[in-house]
């Protein structure tokens, strides 16, 4: 063979080494984060893996926003933001038909007093379904992942919107067009209630119903027997508020461990959630006015949901080990 052969051979061969290269380097999720932040404290476990992941390299986050009309719900979101080095990501909040109420120990209230007293009376919040139109018009289309691990408030009125500003697009075609997938920590499979689910019943309905791109749900049943949080309270209470909410509120709770809800949202939305679970659909979730879910199979849904594949503490290690991360 000639040389000229030879070298053209090696170049070729080069080219399809990187090629390939570059089919297997993961993609950086987009993450637009909707969270509840106050009637449990599973969701600044959440924020945390989220705020973990992101900063080794796996994620970007797009936004954090509030779907509880709680006052102190988005200050919350905001004092841990900023002891995650992001204080600046964008948060919004429900217009004011949004469910309004957090903890009966009122733990947001003792957090920003203790870790951010300036937010505690920090009302001038964006509406967060103008967020969502102003960070999706900017994206990539088909290239956002929107992980909620609260009501769907937000959700359902960003089906409803109609062009504006940041684009002519209506709500349903914006996020047809931008939207990648959409993971909920949401109902009971095959079938039941869940308090995500039926405190804001009406969104549930609707959002699920209109949804146009993949929907993937990690359901009660998962999160139940995931039990974390014991090493992260005893991490840092003195400096670090994910640390200090933990033993907070297990030591109100008289507990050691909470379930794991919304991190197993989160960690599907950002990794291969086959690599914890299995995958069950397509099909639909069903939900009715009293906020009761059960699941429809159909070869023409676009819903999926998490069944247990790995004995419950493997999950657990996996979790406890980002909620771990300290920036500091």
């Amino acid at each position: 063979m000639k040389r000229t052969s030879i070298f053209f051979l090696l170049i070729s061969l080069l080219l399809s080494c990187n090629e390939t290269k570059k089919d297997i380097i993961p993609s950086i999720e987009k993450v637009i984060f909707d969270t509840d932040m106050g009637p449990d404290f599973d969701d600044v476990g959440a924020i945390t893996v989220l705020h973990s992941l992101a900063d080794g390299g796996e994620c970007e986050i797009l936004a954090t926003l509030s779907c509880n009309s709680h006052p102190s719900i988005a200050p919350t979101i905001e004092a841990l933001n900023r002891f995650y080095g992001k204080e600046n990501l964008p948060i919004g909040i429900p217009d004011q038909t949004g469910v309004n109420f957090t903890a009966n120990n009122n733990w947001n209230d003792s957090l920003l007093s203790k870790f951010a007293p300036d937010l505690r009376f920090k009302t001038d919040y964006p509406i967060a379904s103008e967020v969502y139109r102003k960070i999706l018009s900017q994206q990539p289309d088909n290239s956002v992942t929107i992980v909620t691990v609260g009501f769907t408030t937000n959700l359902s009125n960003l089906l409803k919107t109609q062009g504006d500003k940041y684009s002519p697009l209506s709500g349903i075609e914006l996020i047809s067009k931008k939207v990648k997938k959409w993971v909920a920590m949401a109902g009971r499979f095959p079938e039941g209630r869940e308090f995500n689910v039926f405190t804001d019943s009406i969104s549930s309905s609707y959002a699920f119903e209109n949804w146009p791109t993949t929907v993937l749900l990690s359901g009660f049943e998962i999160g139940e027997r995931i039990l974390t949080g014991e090493k992260l309270a005893q991490l840092d209470t003195l400096n670090n508020p994910s640390s200090w909410a933990y033993k907070y509120n297990l030591t109100t709770s008289f507990s050691k461990k909470r379930m794991s809800w919304d991190q197993t949202a989160v960690l599907c939305a950002i990794r291969d959630p086959e690599k914890y679970f299995y995958v069950c659909g397509p099909g639909k979730i069903i939900t009715d006015s009293a906020g009761n879910n059960h699941w429809a199979p159909s070869v023409d849904g676009n819903h999926y949901f998490l069944v247990h594949k790995y004995p419950y503490q493997k999950i657990a290690d996996t979790i406890d080990s980002l909620m771990m991360y300290n920036p500091n």
